[in-house]
C-alpha cells in the first residue's frame, strides 16, 4: 500500500497540462499503466529542484480491525502532517511523469478506470489487486503545475481476510529552491 501511496503522491507533483482525449487508447474500457504513461508523455514536466512534500492523514477508518492495529494507524493519524524534502534532479525532471509510470513496482498488478489530466488538474481512479495482499481503488483529485502541487487521495482497501481499510490523504508538494551543492 506504501508503493501505491508513493506513486500517486508521485503522480501530483508530476502533473501538468494534458489535452482532453481519453487515455483508454484501446477503447477497452481499462486504462491500463502504458496507456496512462503514453496519455502523460505531453504533460508540463516539472523543474529540477528541491521540493518539500507534506502529507496529512486526514481521515481514516478500520472497522473490524484489531485494536492494536487501529491504535497504530491513529496514532498516524495523530502525529499529522509529515515532510520530507527530497531533489529532483535534471535528468529525473526530465523524464518526466509517463517514465514514472513505466517504472512504478506495482504497474502489473494495478491499472486507472479514469485517468483525466488537462490544464493542471487530474482526476483519475486508480485500481490495484496485489495477489496475496488484497485489493484497493485510490480516488486522486488535485491540481500541480511545473513547481508545485495539492492532492487528495481517498483509497478504500479490502485485505485477502476482509478487512476493510479506508482513509483520505492530501499531499502538498512545492519547489522550495536549487537541490544542495
Amino acid at each position: 500500500m506504501r508503493r501505491f501511496a508513493l506513486l500517486i503522491a508521485s503522480t501530483i507533483v508530476l502533473a501538468g497540462c494534458g489535452g482532453p482525449e481519453s487515455a483508454d487508447v484501446d477503447g477497452d474500457g481499462e486504462i491500463t499503466m502504458e496507456e496512462a504513461a503514453e496519455r502523460s508523455k505531453d504533460m508540463a514536466k516539472p523543474d529540477p529542484g528541491q521540493y518539500r512534500s507534506t502529507t496529512e492523514m486526514v481521515e481514516l477508518n478500520m472497522p473490524g480491525a484489531p485494536q492494536e492495529v487501529r491504535d497504530m494507524m491513529r496514532g498516524m493519524l495523530d502525529q499529522g502532517a509529515q515532510s520530507r524534502e527530497f531533489c529532483l534532479t535534471p535528468e529525473q525532471a526530465e523524464e518526466g511523469f509517463a517514465e514514472m509510470i513505466k517504472k512504478s513496482q506495482i504497474q502489473d498488478s494495478c491499472s486507472f478506470e479514469k485517468f483525466d489530466a488537462d490544464s493542471g488538474t487530474i482526476d483519475a481512479v486508480m485500481i490495484c489487486n496485489q495477489p496475496g495482499q488484497g485489493e484497493g481503488r485510490m480516488t486522486m483529485q488535485g491540481t500541480g503545475d511545473s513547481t508545485s502541487s495539492d492532492m487528495r487521495m481517498t483509497m478504500e482497501i479490502q485485505t485477502p481476510d476482509g478487512q476493510e481499510m479506508n482513509m483520505v490523504m492530501r499531499t502538498q508538494s512545492e519547489r522550495i529552491g536549487d537541490c544542495p551543492g
